[in-house]
C-alpha cells in the first residue's frame, strides 16, 4: 500500500446541499405494469430540470440512494410489487451511519385497476401473461401489494400526467425539497 496518499474527508451532505443550492431525495414510483410510472417520471424529470434542479431517472434501488446522497432528486419507476422490498429501500435511505440526517424517500403509488392497465398495455405483456406465456406476471399470476401509506397516491386512470406532476411537485415543495438554498 502506498504511503504517500493523503486522506481528505469529503463534503457532508449538508455542505454539498448548500453548494448545489438544493436537497436530494428519492421519488420512488410504484404500480402495475402500464400504470404510467415511467411516463409520469419522465414528465416530472423534465419539469424539475426546467426549474433548474438536478434530477435523474434511474433503475436500481442502491444507485438511487447514491444519487440522493449527492443532492440529486432521484426518480425511480419500478413495479416493486412487494411492500417488504419498498420498505427495505426506505430503510436504506433512513440509515445514517454518520452525522447526516436521513435521506428523504417519497413513495408515489401510481394506482390503476388491472383492467385499465391491460387496456393500455403497450408491450402486450398482459395478453402474454393471460395466455400463460409469461409466468409470475404482477397483477395476473403474481401479487402486487399496494402501498398503505404512500406519500403521494395517483389514480392514473383519472389523473393526467400533467396533474400528476403538479401533485408530486406540490408535495416536494411542501417538504422543503425544492427550495433552492434551503
Amino acid at each position: 500500500m502506498s504511503t504517500n496518499i493523503t486522506w481528505h474527508s469529503g463534503l457532508t451532505r449538508q455542505e454539498r446541499s448548500e453548494l448545489r443550492k438544493q436537497k436530494g431525495c428519492t421519488v420512488w414510483f410504484t404500480g402495475l405494469s402500464a400504470s404510467g410510472k415511467s411516463t409520469i417520471a419522465i414528465a416530472l424529470e423534465q419539469h424539475l430540470l426546467q426549474k433548474g434542479l438536478a434530477c435523474y431517472r434511474l433503475d436500481g434501488d442502491n444507485v438511487a440512494k447514491l444519487f440522493a446522497d449527492s443532492t440529486t432528486i432521484t426518480l425511480t419507476s419500478f413495479i416493486s410489487p412487494y411492500a417488504s422490498d419498498r420498505q427495505l429501500a426506505r430503510e436504506l435511505h433512513a440509515d445514517t451511519k454518520n452525522t447526516d440526517s436521513p435521506l428523504p424517500f417519497i413513495e408515489v403509488f401510481v394506482d390503476i385497476p388491472v383492467e385499465e392497465a391491460e387496456k393500455r398495455d403497450p408491450k402486450g405483456l398482459y395478453k402474454k401473461a393471460r395466455a400463460g406465456e409469461i409466468k409470475e406476471f404482477t397483477g395476473i399470476s403474481a401479487p402486487y401489494e399496494a402501498p398503505e401509506n404512500a406519500e403521494v397516491h395517483i389514480h392514473s386512470e383519472k389523473t393526467s400526467v400533467e396533474e400528476a406532476v403538479v401533485m408530486i411537485t406540490k408535495y416536494l415543495d411542501e417538504q422543503g425539497l425544492l427550495k433552492v438554498g434551503s
